[in-house]
């Protein structure tokens, strides 16, 4: 690994002295723009607001009192750019003369619907939403505040076609659904880098604290060749927080969850950038205890302890006009433990599931483009190591204790060209090669357990698209070798845009994708939590499981008088041939039990998106909800209980679910904020133990509703403390027949993840 990424360092260096003859010399020019921001409706100069010259690394932000500066800036004709969240881009041309000093100002008009919002998921390079091939929401900064998220899984819910649920009682496991389709369905990347493994996306949606993340990004569905065919559900680009200019930040927050247990959560922030905005760094971390809760008073826990700490830093150094080196890094150490007697060893309670991760992880990118910016090159790499301790038994077993080690590697690079015409319209295309490396090892020696899956994938890709302000066609596939599939795989993707006019975007997308055989995975988890241990083989006839998915979607903007509005119809439609399940084949020698994975007939999930905004100048409001229907193509049988008939709908996955959002700013520095979510009732299964036999439950719906207010107190110039208070799940739509005791199903759990719970903080910022 060591030599693979030497070799990509080599190459930048190789590029980028290739490129040197280009770049225009760093010696002063004094040739310098000077000018200021204002808002266009108040007049108020506006704060850190981005500047920078397009087509280089060249760029600042205003200060606290609206002005930049930029200066000894190379000679030539360029497009001066504005762009900054909740207004509309600006783009102003400009011509520097040696010894001669511009001034340029804006005046910034809101755009809070995110007309003009840059997105990367379409094509990892930045467009805007409007323009995108395929469709992507965002989630950014201001919505995991207004709805007091903590980690990476609060937030997810408040988008269309996105839903997060908790799986397990004892261990907090969670997953996130995309049009229906369970978490293995879905592509975390952190970054553009597919770092989530097998091992690390079963308690990684809650270990990605919130104050590490500028925005997520969701694509549903396959949409872009450039990510891997595992995206068949769609794709969660999580964008982390860059340095732009001096700041810190530091926060704490308490949640009595239930009224009575305790959720501290600290996190603090610093931003540091030179003078000459040619390096910086963002720095962030987070300290977190949740105490332990058991709802229905019967000793073993709804809600595990959590101990967790996470640190980390983003930075970036302009190696020239014309590259940018970026690089990041993370540790995440985390604790918890469910289940009964949590003050004893593990091996002394009735039921445990304790887990201790130390994870490291970072990246390194190197972004490098020509002077008049027709060719970028963007070479990367990523890793993350994961060493994890853990008990999953019950009765009191001592053999129960595991280790795993999980070492996750990405490396490749990507070109891109624009052309001035292509057969028939302007266009870009994109091309580039990936290579994919994880080596997992999990042991539980007392059951002569151990698994041992090393995956390699090689990959490339080519996709070219024509666009222009009404048309995009985007015709693209990607080849990869996994090795565990004696064949390579094709997956080929298409998308149309079409802009009647400048606020109608109607698209169209279809996509392929596949799954690949892994022995590791959540199924596991779930057999050892019963006290059975369970090896699972991969039959010798196991093919992948592929996916062809098809969406058609309506995104209209319109503006009356000074509301802004933004609405949503999308519809999706996703065959799935092949899909793996677990069969029990027996037990071995040692009495383990036996599963094979194998095949089965295959799904349908089909629905549409519904989602709307509106935007005035002091209230915002958005809400969305999905109607689907999952189902198999034949009858599935999973238990044993004669009573019970196979089924074809889906487990987990309810006909209807949704949300809202909305913030007030009735007056400055006062915010109110009222958030909600909605799940419809699904099927569930009830496995025996607690009760005397397998059942099928229909669950109730639940609307989870919350509030949350908060003040700025200026204290000193740029210094304001912030003071904010709410409840969660105001009407306690909590579950309410959980099972008990050492004999439970603890992954029978559903609805929202907590009970009422009231909370209170405040917020330094500088």
């Amino acid at each position: 690994m060591n030599k693979i990424i030497t070799l990509i360092l080599c190459l930048c260096c190789v590029f980028t002295t290739a490129w040197a003859d280009d770049a225009p010399t760093l010696n002063p020019s004094d040739a310098n723009i000077v000018g200021h921001i204002l808002d266009k409706k108040t007049g108020e100069h506006l704060s850190f607001i981005n500047v920078f010259l397009k087509g280089t690394t060249i760029g600042t932000s205003t200060d606290a009192t609206g002005h930049y500066y930029l200066k000894n800036l190379p000679e030539g004709k360029y497009t001066l750019v504005m762009k900054t969240l909740g207004f509309k881009t600006i783009e102003k041309p400009v011509t520097l003369k040696k010894g001669k000093t511009l001034e340029v100002n804006f005046d910034a008009e809101e755009d809070l619907v995110a007309l003009d919002g840059v997105v990367v998921s379409a094509n990892r390079n930045e467009t805007t939403r409007r323009l995108a091939p395929s469709l992507v929401n965002v989630l950014d900064s201001k919505t995991f505040e207004t709805t007091h998220a903590t980690s990476l899984a609060d937030g997810l819910n408040f988008q269309p076609g996105v839903r997060v649920e908790n799986n397990c009682q004892n261990c907090g496991f969670q997953q996130v659904r995309i049009n229906g389709l369970e978490g293995p369905y879905t592509q975390i990347l952190v970054d553009s880098r597919p770092i989530f493994s097998a091992l690390t996306g079963v308690y990684g949606l809650e270990q990605i604290p919130a104050n590490m993340i500028e925005r997520v990004e969701i694509m549903r569905g396959g949409g872009s060749a450039l990510f891997g065919s595992s995206a068949i559900a769609g794709t969660i680009n999580i964008i982390t927080k860059e340095p732009l200019r001096n700041s810190a930040q530091i926060a704490h927050s308490l949640t009595m969850i239930g009224g009575d247990r305790p959720d501290n959560n600290t996190t603090i922030n610093a931003s540091l950038v030179t003078d000459d905005h040619k390096a910086g760094i963002y720095m962030f971390g987070q300290n977190r205890y949740r105490g332990a809760y058991d709802h229905d008073g019967d000793g073993f826990t709804e809600l595990g302890k959590l101990n967790a700490r996470t640190l980390g830093f983003r930075s970036y150094l302009k190696t020239s006009t014309y590259s940018k080196l970026t690089f990041e890094y993370h540790n995440i150490n985390e604790y918890r433990r469910g289940g009964n007697l949590l003050d004893l060893p593990p091996h002394e309670a009735d039921i445990a599931e304790q887990t201790e991760h130390n994870i490291n992880g970072g990246g390194l990118k190197f972004d490098l483009f020509s002077k008049d910016y027709k060719h970028r090159l963007n070479v990367y790499t990523s890793a993350q190591h994961t060493q994890r301790s853990s008990y999953y038994g019950a009765d009191k077993n001592p053999n129960a204790y595991g280790s795993t080690t999980d070492m996750t590697f990405v490396g490749g690079a990507q070109y891109s060209y624009e052309w001035d015409k292509c057969l028939f319209m302007p266009a870009e295309f994109t091309g580039g090669a990936e290579y994919n490396y994880d080596d997992l090892q999990d042991k539980m020696l007392g059951y002569h357990r151990t698994i041992e899956q090393t995956v390699h994938i090689g990959s490339v890709f080519l996709q070219n698209e024509w666009k222009n302000e009404k048309w995009s066609f985007l015709v693209g596939a990607r080849m990869d070798k996994h090795n565990l599939i004696d064949h390579a795989i094709f997956s080929p993707r298409a998308n149309v845009r079409f802009n009647p006019i400048s606020d109608v975007n109607l698209r169209m997308s279809y996509s392929s994708g596949f799954r690949a055989p892994q022995a590791f995975d959540e199924d596991l988890h779930i057999t050892a939590v019963g006290g059975d241990v369970a090896i699972i083989q991969i039959s010798p006839d196991l093919k992948e499981e592929n996916s062809q998915s098809v969406s058609l979607s309506a995104d209209f903007y319109r503006r009356f008088g000074p509301v802004q509005t933004n609405f949503l119809v999308e519809g999706f439609y996703t065959d799935l041939r092949n899909v793996f399940i677990l069969e029990e084949i027996g037990r071995d020698n040692d009495n383990n039990l036996l599963m094979e994975r194998r095949n089965g007939k295959g799904a349908r999930v089909m629905g549409i998106n519904l989602e709307a905004k509106a935007v005035y100048s002091w209230m915002q409001i958005q809400a969305g909800a999905t109607i689907q229907r999952s189902r198999y193509k034949e009858p599935e049988s999973w238990s044993e209980n004669k009573n019970l008939e196979p089924q074809k709908k889906m487990f987990r996955s309810p006909d209807v679910y949704g949300y809202f959002t909305s913030s007030f700013t009735p007056v400055k520095r006062f915010t109110a904020s009222l958030t909600g979510t909605y799940t419809g009732s699904m099927l569930v299964q009830h496995l025996a133990g607690y009760i005397p036999e397998d059942r099928e439950e229909k669950t109730k719906d639940f609307f989870d509703l919350n509030v949350k207010v908060a003040y700025d107190f200026p204290l000193y110039q740029s210094v304001t403390l912030q003071v904010n208070a709410g409840v969660q799940n105001i009407f306690n739509s909590y579950q309410d027949d959980f099972d008990k005791y050492e004999k439970r199903d603890a992954g029978y759990i559903y609805g929202p993840g907590i009970p009422r719970s009231y909370f209170i903080g405040c917020k330094i910022s500088y």
